[in-house]
């Protein structure tokens, strides 16, 4: 990779129209923070090699870099059946730079990028030697058909085989907690899965075995409780600066990462943390929050203040970030290559100031983690969601037609609408099957949330009078 800084022209064309990246002036809406994130990546410098900061895990002794992969957002392009064709090309450059950069944490599901994921991956990976990575995948048995004991051993050994590896050095039972206790057993203990991978671990085919948590805390509760009879080696938690207390005023379905942590700290359980950045918001903020950032430490990118709280915690093994784009790679290594970790000041400002200002945006709670997807009726629900908190976060969002600037916000966010998602796949198409909203680790009410932008959008379209709820 050259070491010269990426142009403004090359990062527009790099994060194209349609994906989670696109820039605000792309989408339509007026992000006055947008050119904060190109001057961030316009001064980009290359992070140097021999400084990842890495932690031990304390069962095996390995050395893990604090940074992991997260292969959930692969780079992409739309093919002609309507499926993304991924870049394997691309994905083997970012994963020799992550390598050579100190990354040896890479995590994937059979679910991810449309079941391509894990593949991507294998091929990616494979060409490195076996010592040189550490391979996590999840056993994602969501749908009932996959719940039978056959079917979920078998998607655990089809993991291995596209992955090209004969252990896993991190399995995870994905997503425990989103439906409570009575779907985690018949996921897990009544079909016998759990105990058979851990006579999977005994055997060595899986070296660490943990979960992922979303959802009915009862369930957390419950498999720690059950720690002595599991003795889990790792359990894998979303952590960010708002969700530390704010998680469930966001959402009352979901359980503030302050208890997540501490009580994964009494059993001395390693954390491995996803959504550092809540599926990118917390690298978009609106623009006076983010020149606050920027007020503090105006070299570093708004991006790494998450990334540093969320490596600072010392029970915390891994922090995963999607890297679609070499510039987030770029990014992101040069926050733990080495981790500055906070002060305590820098962590309190974090939590409230700064965490208290987003709450009170109200967004709708998406990551765009894209679980909910494919929508039957071709809804990019993720689309339409990321869209929306855009406008709603820059003040863009046209909701008072007495206001001077109405006529001007209602065409920059239809025509934004049109740009982020193609008519076919908005939300005026959902038939509210409520197929999507088992599937979000945040418990959003999709449905009712589509079609309340749908009835917003046919308002605006309309000119009648708006009222934002």
């Amino acid at each position: 990779m050259s070491n010269k800084n990426i142009s403004r022209r090359k990062f527009l064309k790099l994060f194209g129209a349609g994906t989670v990246a696109t820039t605000a002036a792309l989408t339509g809406c007026k992000n006055p923070a947008s050119q904060d994130i190109l001057d961030d990546y316009s001064r980009q410098v290359e992070p140097p090699v021999g400084k990842m900061t890495y932690r031990t895990n304390p069962k095996t002794k390995e050395k893990v870099s604090l940074l992991g992969y997260g292969m959930m957002r692969l780079p992409s392009s739309p093919g002609d059946d309507g499926k993304d064709v991924f870049d394997q090309e691309m994905i083997n450059r970012q994963v020799d730079y992550a390598i050579e950069h100190g990354v040896n944490y890479f995590d994937t599901a059979p679910v991810y990028c449309q079941g391509q994921s894990e593949r991507c991956l294998g091929i990616a990976l494979h060409r490195h030697p076996r010592k040189d990575y550490f391979v996590a995948t999840k056993l994602s048995n969501f749908n009932p058909a996959v719940w039978n004991r056959d079917e979920a051993i078998k998607m655990y050994h089809d993991s291995m085989k596209e992955l090209q590896v004969d252990y896993i050095d991190y399995y995870l039972l994905h997503a425990i907690g989103g439906s409570g206790i009575e779907e985690f057993n018949n996921r897990y203990i009544n079909n016998g899965m759990l105990d058979y991978l851990l006579e999977e671990r005994k055997a060595g085919r899986i070296r660490n075995l943990g979960f992922s948590y979303h959802g009915d805390i009862a369930v957390f509760d419950h498999l720690l409780e059950n720690h002595d009879k599991y003795q889990w080696d790792f359990v894998q938690i979303e952590l960010n600066y708002l969700d530390w207390d704010y998680a469930d005023e966001i959402n009352d379905s979901n359980t503030d990462a302050r208890y997540l942590y501490d009580e994964l700290q009494k059993k001395g359980i390693p954390a491995v943390i996803m959504e550092p950045l809540l599926g990118g918001r917390l690298s978009k903020l609106p623009q006076y929050i983010a020149k606050e950032l920027k007020t503090r430490n105006p070299e570093k990118s708004v991006a790494s203040w998450a990334f540093r709280y969320a490596g600072t915690p010392e029970g915390v093994l891994t922090v995963l970030s999607g890297m679609t784009y070499m510039e987030h790679l770029k990014d992101n290594l040069l926050s733990y290559c080495p981790l500055q970790p906070l002060t305590q000041e820098e962590q309190e400002y974090l939590q409230t100031e700064i965490a208290r200002k987003i709450v009170g945006l109200e967004n709708i709670p998406c990551n765009d983690c894209k679980y909910c997807m494919p929508c039957p009726f071709g809804v990019d629900i993720p689309g339409i969601f990321v869209h929306y908190n855009k406008c709603k976060n820059e003040g863009t969002l046209p909701n008072d037609n007495q206001d001077p600037n109405y006529r001007k916000f209602r065409r920059q966010f239809l025509i934004g609408q049109d740009h982020s998602v193609p008519k076919l796949r908005q939300a005026s198409h959902c038939i509210g099957c409520h197929q999507c909203e088992s599937h979000c680790p945040q418990n959003i009410r999709i449905p009712y949330e589509l079609h309340r932008i749908d009835e917003f959008v046919e308002r605006l379209k309309q000119g009648l009078d708006l009222a934002e709820e």
